[in-house]
């Protein structure tokens, strides 16, 4: 089962077919939302609004745990996160979408594993991304997106605030290409949780580097 989970301005996918709502209580409490899981084009999906409906939990509200917890006990073996994101490169100009290839975590204080309270291992994270699923993000996104960027690194700031201009500047010195609040610790937890999960970053802006910010 592929699961979908949505960022901001993706609240539901009207698409899919043979629907219902699953309400999955975790060790780590409620995921966001309930999943909705249904089939589109014979496939099943589970589909997930990270921020909840209406867009009620800020990024550093978002109980991650639960919803990649939520997402493995319902079946889900692979995961594409949908995000709004900010370009840090003249060339990944808004409306492109970014299939990136790694992470700079500048988040802080987010829960962001599973093994504690006695449990300890340690997980893997240097290509935080699945090759074959980011494969298949670029081959649709070539499809149906205006433009699109095979790769780079998603700099994930702790949010809910933007950055300052020095901070845009330092991340792109730090070869970010994009800029947002959610990937992590969501792909350390689905690295954790065994699935394969990838992310198509939706350009939505210049960061604040740019002088149209």
């Amino acid at each position: 089962m592929l699961g979908v989970i949505g960022g901001s301005g993706l609240y539901d996918l009207p698409e899919l077919e043979n629907v219902e709502s699953r309400e999955v209580e975790t060790p780590f409490g409620f995921p966001s939302s309930p999943l909705v899981v249904g089939t589109l084009h014979g496939l099943r999906i589970a589909f997930l609004a990270r921020h909840g409906r209406g867009h009620r939990l800020n990024p550093s509200e978002v109980p991650y745990r639960a919803n990649i917890w939520a997402m493995r006990a319902l079946g889900v073996s692979h995961v594409l996160s949908v995000s709004a994101v900010g370009s840090l490169r003249e060339e990944m100009a808004p409306r492109a979408a970014v299939v990136p290839d790694q992470i700079i975590d500048r988040t802080v204080g987010r829960p962001r594993t599973f093994f504690e309270g006695g449990i300890v291992a340690h997980v893997g994270l240097a290509d935080p991304f699945c090759p074959g699923l980011r494969d298949a993000i670029v081959a649709s996104c070539r499809v149906h997106a205006p433009a699109v960027h095979d790769g780079g690194v998603y700099l994930c700031i702790e949010g809910p605030q933007f950055s300052t201009r020095a901070e845009s500047n330092l991340y792109r010195a730090w070869n970010g290409a994009v800029i947002g609040m959610t990937a992590m610790p969501e792909a350390r937890l689905a690295r954790e949780a065994g699935l394969c999960y990838a992310t198509a970053a939706m350009v939505t802006d210049y960061d604040v580097w740019h002088d149209t910010e």
